[in-house]
């Protein structure tokens, strides 16, 4: 993993290099080896390790016996935050990079990416590590979407993303529509605040087989219209929600996917096994074209849909 002399890897631990000098004496480690002419040469995995350790414990001696048993540790949440509280963007990708090595991309977005997001946004969505992780983050999926195959399917999903631009919601919005086409679907991807004219347009030239409702920041005049728009536009189409897009206000036809992408995406390709769609197409209300029945916003959250989306 190469090698760095005291200075540097002091300033990694964020001591002085005496103090460095003086835990290699008591503890022993990290334990430097020595160059031909005396100067000492730090292990770099170590130097990361016991780093993240001491972020955790705050405590030399924790986290010098954490560091001995581990080394560098596999990718992990808390290692890719600690990146991004230091705006190391090196660091960050070669998290990734020993992730992908034995995760999938899937596992790695599931149980790296937005759980390190998630520990800053714990902290307030407002600072600047948390927003340096979202544009990272943000830049990793993008990356990682226009690496995916083309689409073999001949199926399409529409995600209607109310998350906050910034937000987790938003994130994990991203999250499902990279997993999505992965398997070989055709997604978009749109904001809730288009106009009803071009939303009807863009429904019918997709064709999508599902729609998705994501993020929380909806009214409930917008999610009446998205739904009524999609029922409309397509025959027989899915509505799903994901993550709480949609209020618990009792029974709804509304389905949720849940709050992970790789869980949310087989529900959604069970929606589009050929035998739900038919079924859905026979329970289905008036046919595309013809009037639905427009209910007051102001009505409870559960019925509006039964009588919108049924």
């Amino acid at each position: 993993m190469g090698s760095i002399r005291t200075n540097a890897a002091a300033a990694m631990l964020g001591v002085s290099p005496n103090t460095l000098r003086s835990w290699e004496r008591r503890f022993g480690f990290p334990e430097p080896q020595r160059t031909a002419g005396g100067h000492r040469q730090f292990d770099l995995g170590e130097i990361e390790a016991l780093r993240a350790a001491f972020e955790q414990t705050h405590n030399v001696s924790s986290a010098i016996t954490i560091a001995r048993e581990r080394g560098a540790g596999p990718a992990s949440p808390t290692r890719l935050r600690s990146s991004f509280g230091r705006f190391d963007e090196q660091e960050a990708d070669r998290i990734l990079e020993e992730s992908l090595t034995v995760r999938s991309v899937e596992r790695t977005v599931e149980e790296v990416i937005l759980p390190a997001v998630e520990l800053l946004a714990a902290d307030g969505e407002d600072g600047p590590e948390y927003g340096f992780a979202w544009r990272w983050s943000s830049g990793w999926l993008a990356a990682q979407r226009r690496l995916s195959p083309p689409a073999h399917r001949d199926e399409a999903i529409v995600l209607f993303d109310a998350g906050r631009p910034g937000g987790v919601d938003a994130l994990h919005a991203q999250a499902l529509d990279l997993v999505l086409r992965r398997m070989g679907l055709r997604t978009l991807t749109l904001t809730v605040s288009l106009d009803p004219g071009r939303l009807t347009r863009a429904l019918h030239a997709v064709g999508p087989g599902a729609v998705v409702l994501t993020g929380n920041g909806a009214s409930l005049d917008t999610l009446h219209r998205l739904v009524y728009s999609a029922r409309r536009a397509v025959e027989g189409v899915a509505v799903l929600e994901y993550r709480g897009a949609l209020p618990a206000t009792g029974a709804t036809i509304v389905e949720s996917l849940g709050e992970q992408p790789s869980h949310a995406r087989e529900r959604v390709l069970a929606h589009l096994d050929p035998a739900a769609r038919e079924g859905r197409r026979a329970a289905a209300g008036p046919a595309a074209g013809e009037p639905l029945h427009v209910v007051d916003p102001a009505q409870d959250l559960a019925a509006l849909l039964r009588d919108v989306a049924a």
